[in-house]
């Protein structure tokens, strides 16, 4: 049984992160090997649990997975740690609108059988933290919150009274911080700034909040309280046995064919695009194109050609707005993808992919395989959406149900009519071709796997390597 603990908050802002990646970062100093994970639809915080556990970061979502599958994808993700930290999301029991907590912490909590620790922004209050607190605890009692973590505390008088406040409430005080400038992480038009856009920049803040908890929180309490999670009888999912157990066209075989002398084909080469822009992807999207039967090779679009041998593309999602400029100059990319596209490279692009395929991002030229225009605008599109394949391509039958999730400010204009790939509820929304689709919808592939199957299946046809 793997040791675990929820880090919560009763809302937005309260520090959890900052908390959630202290305790990774510090309990990693402590010798042991940490597995971090995020509820939600986040790419940004896996990239911080990652600095801070040096093992990848993983998100555990219900809407988008399935909530069948979160346990395993968290036995999955926990295989070689003896303690898991999973940080919440919003507020404990905020979930998707009008679910009644559908997809919320609470719910990640009650399939993991975890114990939730309470983040508490004590610094506008006193006493009537203690009200807070036993609020949370009341109002659903199959959620076990073990301890509470008071935040922004300001001096010692001021931890002395919200700590008689919580005392009535019986749920221990795990550990107080004071307020710290040196934790400020960049902030951007969509949150915080990408790990992976500030490696070096990340461990600061992250070493901080390391020394923060290990002074203001009590380890071996919080060790005590993950090792009281009772048993978690779940099968860790497998990315082979997933691509396995689907259902592909009967022209989509899901591995390699034997070779002549008894051993496999060559693998495909699925370039999956990296660096600084591109780095909103589920690890498990590696994993399954992997165990589908691809060599994955990964490339940052801003300084780099397509990998060599090259037969599928995968553009996940990021910042292009902000890297436009970089992006467009890079020209022999460019050339290279418009001119593999239409010589039939399958290719699934979402959100900063979709971008990266259009004529031009605001006014930048891009690779001009859509006839659409990209710019940034005032709005921003965040939320779950359930879609309807709306043109039958390579990777999606048309008619087939999916859930997505949208986040983003930026806006496409067509040039011309094009087929498109979902039918949203707002309508229709991004375009579909042959070989690729590109839309602003994020999937979550464990939900899907036949499309990285699917995906492979074309790599291998374009590479050449089917009989």
């Amino acid at each position: 049984m793997i040791a675990r603990v929820v880090v919560a908050a009763p809302a937005s802002g309260a520090g959890k992160t900052t908390v959630a990646v202290g305790l990774m970062a510090a309990l990693r100093r402590a010798g042991h090997v940490v597995a971090g994970f995020k509820v939600g639809p986040d790419y940004i915080d896996p990239g911080f649990h990652a600095v801070a556990t040096g093992r990848p970061g993983r998100n555990l979502d219900p809407m988008l997975s399935g909530e069948e599958r979160v346990g395993p994808l968290f036995a999955h993700g926990a295989t070689g740690a003896d303690l898991a930290v999973v940080e919440g999301v919003m507020g404990l029991y905020d979930g998707a609108l009008g679910t009644e907590g559908f997809s919320s912490t609470a719910h990640v909590a009650k399939l993991l059988k975890a114990p939730v620790v309470l983040v508490v922004d004590a610094s506008a209050a006193g006493r009537s933290v203690g009200a807070v607190v036993q609020g949370f605890v009341a109002f659903d009692t199959e959620i076990r919150i073990v301890g509470v973590i008071l935040n922004k505390v300001g001096s010692d008088r001021h931890e002395a009274e919200v700590r008689a406040g919580v005392a009535p409430t019986g749920v221990p005080v795990l550990g107080v911080l004071r307020r710290d400038t040196r934790l400020t992480v960049p902030s951007r038009h969509l949150g915080l700034v990408p790990a992976d856009e500030q490696r070096e920049q990340a461990s600061a803040p992250v070493e901080a909040a390391a020394e923060l908890v290990r002074q203001g929180v009590d380890l071996e309490a919080f060790v005590a309280a993950a090792r009281a999670a009772t048993d978690l009888d779940v099968e860790a999912w497998d990315p082979a046995a997933a691509v396995t157990l689907t259902e592909p066209r009967a022209d989509c075989p899901t591995e390699p064919p034997p070779g002549r002398d008894g051993g496999r084909e060559p693998r495909p080469v699925v370039a999956v695009a990296g660096g600084p822009v591109f780095s909103f992807r589920y690890t498990e999207t590696g994993e399954l194109l992997v165990a589908a039967g691809a060599e994955v090779v990964a490339f940052d679009p801003l300084s780099d050609p397509l990998p060599e041998g090259t037969s599928a593309l995968y553009l996940g999602g990021g910042f292009p707005e902000l890297h436009a400029e970089a992006l467009s100059a890079n020209d022999v990319l460019r050339r290279q993808v418009a001119t593999e596209i239409a010589a039939g490279l399958p290719v699934i692009a979402e959100c900063a992919g979709l971008l990266y395929l259009c004529r031009e991002l605001d006014g930048h030229p891009m690779t001009g395989v859509l006839p659409a225009t990209a710019r940034m605008t005032d709005r921003l599109t965040l939320g779950y959406r359930t879609a309807i394949a709306a043109t039958t391509t390579v990777f999606f039958d048309e008619g087939r149900r999916v859930r997505g999730h949208e986040f983003h400010r930026t806006a496409i204009e067509l040039d011309a009519e094009v087929d498109p790939a979902w039918h949203l509820p707002a309508g229709v929304e991004g375009i579909a071709l042959p070989r690729v689709h590109a839309s602003y919808l994020h999937l979550h592939w464990t939900a899907t796997p036949d499309v990285p199957v699917r995906l492979v299946a074309e790599a291998r046809r374009h590479a050449g390597l089917e009989k």
